[in-house]
């Protein structure tokens, strides 16, 4: 349905858009202020005369009309107070005109007391009543001519807007009452508010200008959302959180309720970080999906990991990495003598270099780095450079993690995890390292692929290792939101493309941690391990992928199999469905940590798992893909391949047992955690 508008309206619309890209020199607005000022002049005088304009002095109250117009074009231009777009006034342009004003009138109302005292007041001097009312009218016609301008600009550049939205505010505060006033001064989008929401009973079905209050339960729950349907014309309506102080369950409840009522949702960042004092819209920050993960955030000790780092010298291998990036920003600020970044990537570990000599914080610390580029596959080289730095702490993150890759290189996943693995390890033993810590994964327990069984072999060689001159820790956990590769970056370059978004399967789950939280426990785990130990993160209700999805595209503004599909492409290969922090022949003890336990399982045998890696080292020359997976089943024994052709593989590694590809067992519910 078209629109009508006024005819005025219609004028004022030919009027902006032939010169509303202009601005009104500051000479026009200097001689508007100045010209107001003498014509009030003449309104103050028929005031202070009860309108008899027969007794009106026109020839003096000229006169006084040019002294005080000259007086305040003055202090006008002293105070700049026409610098300001007049389309744009906020309060510091008011607060300007009422110090020029002021001031301008009462210098002209000391000389006027002081010309009656002396009883010689001159006939361009307007007496003291009438600069009283005077400076009334002009400090209040000033301001409100700007902002009839204002709100004319305003109103016509909205009612003709292509963008409209409605929107929700959480919080009736001050803060949600400066969130109101910044989405009605956008110029680009014509922001409808529907309605304030807020917990505070109290207040509700009370109004907010014209505004009404109800508590998100009732709004969202009690089908009041259908009242402002029509609201949403442009794409879905829009939900802003403002309550600043606002706890990470509830905060989470209510953009729940939104999402499920297809309401996009913002926050308004702290007060602390508006600029210049003021909120405008494009402060508004989209909510991140970390806030919708069904935990709350783990916090570490950092006096004890200080203590543990200051002074040493400390090796991040896979430094890179999103884990051993975020480790090595961890790591320099606690002062370690030198922070050696090793990794393969030359030009990722430029970037990382130049990312830290630039950075705000880290700037100070950057002198302590040593970039490295290497291979953990090369024991020449890892003995080289473990000779000549001494690491007294290393920190072993480099890894191939890609499970679909690994899949089809097993050769590559061996070299790199398990063999890779090995050389540092050896080279550790080697040249004095007093810990090691090894950052695995939940892959590797019951492990259903390559790059698991490759982990797992990886976490039994440095348990087998640990020794009184060298603790090796092991560390492990689900998989890291933001990550290189993760789904998360998959997904929004989906969306971005115009979806559709891809799932493996409907039922899939999985855990998921931040990197900061996951480097966080890398770095505790240092402090805490005496050797040999396995650490778990106890990382709560594991996420359903699709619900991830869904919940993506909701946070940009968009509905789920409408705006966006979502796609079933069916398990990848060495997928399953859920992944566990514990096998079978594991269980695990707390810590001093809530968050934390250890993993109890049998340790193997050093010589035994060094013969086998031996005879694995020489399948994996042979190249053959099958023998090599039937080998790391030989050694991993709950190893047992899903959805990939080395299902076939035995463990013996022949590949002579046939048969269909494994299929994951249905569930309705997550496989528990064994995690107490």
């Amino acid at each position: 349905m078209t629109r009508k508008y006024p005819f005025w309206l219609k004028v004022l619309k030919k009027i902006h858009s032939r010169f509303g890209h202009r601005i009104l020199p500051k000479w026009c607005v200097f001689a508007f202020d100045v010209v107001l000022v003498f014509i009030l002049v003449f309104a103050a005088f028929l005031i202070r005369i009860n309108f008899h304009i027969d007794h009106l002095p026109l020839d003096k109250v000229f006169k006084m009309g040019l002294f005080v117009s000259a007086i305040y074009g003055l202090f006008f231009q002293y105070f700049q107070t026409h610098s300001g777009i007049i389309r744009h006034t906020g309060l510091n342009d008011i607060l300007k005109l009422a110090k020029a004003s002021g001031i301008a009138s009462l210098f002209l109302i000391i000389m006027a007391l002081v010309a009656t005292w002396v009883g010689n007041r001159p006939d361009f001097l307007p007496p003291v009543s009438v600069l009283l009312i005077h400076l009334f009218l002009t400090m209040t016609l000033l301001w409100k001519t700007r902002f009839l301008v204002r709100a004319v600009f305003q109103h016509v550049i909205r009612t003709y807007s292509k963008k409209q939205q409605g929107v929700l505010i959480f919080g009736a505060g001050v803060s949600g009452r400066f969130t109101r006033s910044a989405l009605q001064a956008d110029m680009q989008v014509n922001y409808k508010i529907l309605a304030f929401l807020d917990d505070n009973p109290s207040i509700e079905g009370k109004f907010i200008e014209g505004i009404p209050i109800y508590t998100p339960e009732r709004f969202f729950l009690n089908g009041k959302t259908k009242t402002f349907q029509d609201a949403q014309q442009n794409g879905p309506n829009l939900l802003v959180i403002a309550v600043q102080q606002l706890s990470q369950q509830r905060r989470r409840e209510v953009m729940e309720m939104a999402l499920a009522h297809a309401f996009s949702v913002k926050v308004v960042p702290p007060v602390c970080n508006w600029i210049n004092g003021s909120l405008n819209t494009n402060q508004l920050q989209l909510v991140r999906i970390e806030e919708l993960l069904e935990r709350p955030m783990i916090h570490m000790n950092s006096n004890t990991v200080s203590q543990s780092i200051q002074g040493k010298v400390v090796m991040i291998t896979g430094a890179f990495g999103s884990i051993g990036s975020e480790l090595a920003r961890q790591v320099l600020v606690h002062s370690p003598q030198k922070l050696i970044l090793l990794d393969q990537a030359e030009s990722g570990l430029f970037d990382l270099q130049f990312a830290f000599q630039n950075d705000p914080v880290l700037k100070s610390y950057s002198h302590l780095l040593q970039t490295v580029v290497g291979s953990v596959c090369d024991p020449i080289f890892l003995q080289h450079t473990l000779g000549e730095y001494k690491p007294e702490l290393i920190y072993h993150a480099a890894a191939y993690k890609h499970v679909p890759l690994m899949e089809e290189n097993p050769y590559m996943a061996v070299m790199n995890n398990v063999f890779g693995t090995k050389t540092l390890v050896d080279a550790a033993l080697q040249n004095g390292c007093k810990k090691f810590v090894f950052v695995s994964t939940d892959k590797a327990v019951n492990p259903c692929n390559v790059m698991g069984a490759s982990k797992r072999i990886a976490e039994m060689y440095v348990q087998s290792h640990n020794s009184e001159e060298t603790h090796f820790i092991t560390t492990r956990f689900g998989n890291v939101l933001g990550s290189n590769g993760s789904v998360l970056h998959i997904f929004q370059k989906q969306l971005d493309a115009g979806g559709p978004l891809t799932v493996t399967h409907k039922d899939v789950y999985r855990y998921f941690m931040l990197i900061s939280e996951a480097c966080s426990l890398v770095m505790e785990a240092g402090v805490m391990g005496n050797g040999g130990e396995i650490f778990l993160f106890d990382m709560g209700t594991p996420v359903k992928i699709y619900d991830l999805a869904r919940h993506i595209i909701q946070l940009n503004g968009l509905t789920p199999h409408k705006d966006i599909n979502i796609e079933f492409t069916g398990l990848r290969p060495g997928e399953k469905l859920f992944e566990e922090l514990l096998y079978d022949k594991e269980y695990s003890i707390p810590t001093h940590h809530p968050k934390i336990m250890i993993a109890q399982a049998n340790t193997v045998c050093s010589d035994w798992l060094g013969t086998q890696l031996d005879d694995l080292q020489q399948i994996a020359a042979t190249g053959n893909n099958m023998d090599i997976v039937g080998k790391m089943r030989d050694i991993v024994e709950e190893y047992v391949p899903q959805n990939s052709i080395f299902a076939t593989a035995d463990n013996n590694g022949n590949g002579s047992i046939t048969g269909k590809l494994s299929e994951p067992e249905h569930s309705e519910e997550p496989i528990a955690s064994q995690i107490p």
